[in-house]
């Protein structure tokens, strides 16, 4: 078993390496062969999920950024690696209240359906706004996650808009919370993409989970 330093270093000239946009899949019958390892990252609207992607990264354009809730409609995928050694899947964001009803429900039913059959799906990170903490629909996701028997692991965002003493406060509360769900990971990252914060560690989890 690779030591974390050496997992770490790893991790690090990976990302440091080729990564490229692959395609966006708004059906199942587009989703790429599942030929490697996949890392989903899912988030409600405003999470900070494409910022947190291409801090992750180090690329400033490879997810775009927007303002406008829902706006992240399909999966995206993203190789990484070359050869290519996994890929990451941008899922579109839960929990926004401005996009027609009929078109959240089809969003909703492609992100489960992907979540629940997809056999390459290693790990689910599940982004949670450190300002806010978790919410019920962060919640529901859990436990969906959990009923489908998906790994997963909390990420906190914008870490750095916060003050250290409130982080940690929230990051304990998010912890004890994620230990009552069996599909949870135990550790929580903290992570600030403007700062680069938990950004290593985050990487070395990403490479820990497809390793898996």
């Amino acid at each position: 078993m690779t030591d974390e330093t050496d997992l770490e270093e790893s991790a690090r000239k990976l990302f440091s390496g080729p990564v490229s946009f692959l395609k966006s899949a708004p059906e199942l019958k587009f989703l790429p062969d599942p030929t490697v390892p996949e890392i989903a990252f899912a988030g409600r609207s405003n999470v900070g999920k494409s910022s947190l992607l291409n801090r992750l990264t180090n690329r400033n354009g490879l997810a775009r950024t927007s303002n406008t809730p829902g706006r992240t409609q399909e999966l995206n995928f993203f190789d990484v690696g070359e050869p290519l050694q996994l890929r990451l899947v941008d899922m579109p964001g839960y929990g926004f209240a401005k996009a027609p009803k009929e078109m959240a429900k089809r969003w909703r039913y492609l992100v489960n359906d992907y979540l629940r059959g997809r056999q390459v799906l290693k790990r689910t990170l599940v982004l949670i706004d450190s300002r806010h903490g978790l919410k019920d629909i962060d919640r529901e996701v859990m436990k969906m996650l959990d009923d489908a028997a998906v790994s997963y692991h909390v990420v906190l965002t914008k870490a750095d808009k916060i003050k250290p003493t409130e982080l940690d406060a929230v990051a304990r509360a998010t912890a004890e919370e994620a230990r009552k769900h069996p599909a949870a990971h135990p550790e929580v990252i903290a992570t600030s993409s403007e700062k680069g914060t938990g950004m290593d560690r985050l990487r070395t989890a990403v490479l820990e989970a497809a390793e898996l």
